[in-house]
């Protein structure tokens, strides 16, 4: 079972840098106009301030706490486990390609995530001391989402996606005649997520593709190429690429993947013990609030 891409819990939004940048210039800044009417630096500030401040700087204090612990506790993260992580993403979001292109459509670069994978490591082996898992917990999740690791029938298949029967029917044509089916996919289909990729759509299941493309392709030999088969996108010529039967998991070979699926079942709860027991460990100081937070302050109080 493939994980789930997992979000830092420390990200920090671009408006913080923003109001950051701000901060350091004593003279009228105007950052909008409206007409003859300015909106200021001080103006903008403050509303950000107002808005966000607390949580964004909650966020950069959380941050600057485990950038301590991991320097404290030597914790190290190799070039291996980032590429892992990494790799596990590319895979749940279709290979690295289609991965790139869920970055780019989000707006975050590729350097981003793996600075983000990083520290979501980091994260994970500073909590693993706080997430205990029993062999009797992972028995009974594995059979309680034992339909989610069993291995589900695929097939794996190409298409040339085209408008009307008569199109269609030359291409199914010259494909009888020898031509090479990428070649015409680049050629003819109008599926552009693919075209020039021979048409490939990857390994898919059941209950993905609409009715009459799925009942046409599991139907199928490999390397048999089907008749024009119409749908409400139009007709496609489908050729079978390569066929995996379903599998029925086994719990002793899925172990790895049940600790880490009760691993991210526990985090958040173990993140906050592993916060509130490091707040009580660090001077904090919140010059916008003024408050301060100083354990030795405390532990002389309580001594008193």
């Amino acid at each position: 079972m493939k994980s789930k891409f997992i979000k830092s819990l420390l990200i920090v939004g671009v408006i913080t840098i923003l109001a950051i940048s701000l901060i350091g210039c004593s003279q009228e800044v105007v950052v909008a106009r409206v007409n003859d009417e300015k909106i200021t630096k001080d103006e903008y500030y403050d509303q950000l301030v107002a808005q966000n401040g607390q949580q964004v700087l909650n966020a950069l204090i959380a941050e600057k706490i485990m950038e301590l612990e991991v320097k404290k506790l030597n914790i190290e993260v190799t070039d291996e486990e980032i590429e892992a992580e990494l790799t596990e993403m590319e895979e749940y979001y279709g290979g690295e390609e289609e991965f790139k292109n869920f970055l780019t459509y989000v707006g975050y670069s590729y350097d981003d995530i793996k600075n983000d994978t990083e520290t979501n490591i980091k994260l994970k082996k500073l909590l693993a001391p706080y997430i205990e898992i029993t062999d009797e917990e992972k028995k009974e999740y594995f059979e309680s989402n034992k339909v989610s690791f069993d291995q589900p029938e695929q097939v794996k298949a190409s298409h040339i996606l085209v408008e009307t029967k008569e199109i269609a029917d030359e291409v199914k044509s010259k494909l009888n005649d020898g031509e090479d089916f990428a070649k015409l996919a680049k050629e003819y289909s109008k599926d552009l997520s693919n075209s020039e990729n021979g048409g490939d759509l990857g390994y898919f299941g059941r209950g993905q593709m609409v009715a009459p493309f799925e009942e046409a392709v599991f139907s199928m030999e490999i390397n048999e190429i089907s008749e024009p088969v119409e749908t409400n996108f139009g007709f496609h010529i489908i050729k079978l690429d390569d066929y995996n039967e379903g599998e029925e998991a086994v719990f002793e070979d899925k172990i790895k993947d049940v600790e880490d699926a009760l691993f991210q079942s526990k985090i958040n709860d173990a993140y906050s013990q592993w916060y509130t027991e490091k707040l009580g460990e660090y001077k904090i100081v919140n010059n916008i609030t003024g408050e301060i937070s100083d354990p030795k302050s405390i532990n002389q109080e309580k001594a008193d």
